[in-house]
């Protein structure tokens, strides 16, 4: 994975480039210590992976990842502050992490962006009522509605999960959520759409789906109690 370290601080930069440098498949394509240097390094370089402050001279990270939008590489940001945590996930980042950057914590964050690069798919479309089809590279496969059991919103992908994989698609939660039957699906939290009919049980008000636990926000309990044929 090609990643740019973006951080006006000097030192940050050089942790982060030395944490990459031990992972053997992230290649450091380059560092900027501004988000406009970044946004102008991306125009002409393929990155896949965003390691990017907030805080920063001018332009934000946050004001970076908004202009950037579709065509945005998968983004963790690298921040000493927490305050800023509810507006990142709101842009679908994959991961915030806080600074000090422990090398177990960075870890974690690469994992789940290399999960959204490895996956060559890029979009989803509602066929017919019973399918989706998603791009896979140069071949454009039918998903059949009723094999998808949730869908999680990672970064600028969406994961969709069956019992035997997933897909990860360039998309976001809201234009899966448009796309997918509201008799069969349900939103229940920002990061999440589940299959209703999939729920195997609800335990400490999170759903159990194929062994996962999905939490599920207030502010969509009550839709789903609703939904809910509760004996």
């Amino acid at each position: 994975m090609n990643c740019l370290i973006v951080d006006d601080n000097k030192i940050a930069r050089a942790t982060m480039k030395q944490l990459a440098s031990q992972v053997k498949d992230i290649n450091v394509a380059g560092e900027c210590a501004t988000a406009m240097d970044a946004y102008n390094f991306l125009q002409e370089h393929t990155i896949d992976v965003l390691f990017l402050d907030i805080e920063m001279p001018g332009m934000t990270g946050l004001e970076l990842t908004k202009n950037l939008g579709a065509k945005s590489p998968v983004i963790i940001f690298t921040t000493s502050k927490k305050d800023y945590a509810a507006e990142a996930f709101e842009l679908n980042v994959a991961d915030y992490i806080v600074k000090p950057v422990m090398p177990a914590r960075f870890l974690q964050a690469v994992e789940r962006a290399r999960e959204i690069c490895q996956s060559n798919t890029e979009e989803v479309t509602l066929a017919a009522d019973e399918f989706i089809f998603i791009r896979d590279s140069n071949i454009v496969r039918k998903l059949k509605l009723q094999d998808i059991l949730f869908a999680e919103a990672m970064g600028d992908y969406v994961k969709l999960f069956t019992v035997q994989k997933f897909f990860a698609v360039h998309t976001t939660l809201k234009a899966v959520e448009e796309r997918l039957p509201a008799n069969y699906f349900l939103r229940v939290h920002r990061s999440y759409i589940i299959a209703i009919s999939k729920i195997d049980t609800i335990q400490d008000g999170a759903i159990i789906i194929n062994d996962k636990s999905i939490p599920v926000a207030d502010a969509y309990r009550s839709a789903l109690n609703k939904r809910m044929n509760i004996l």
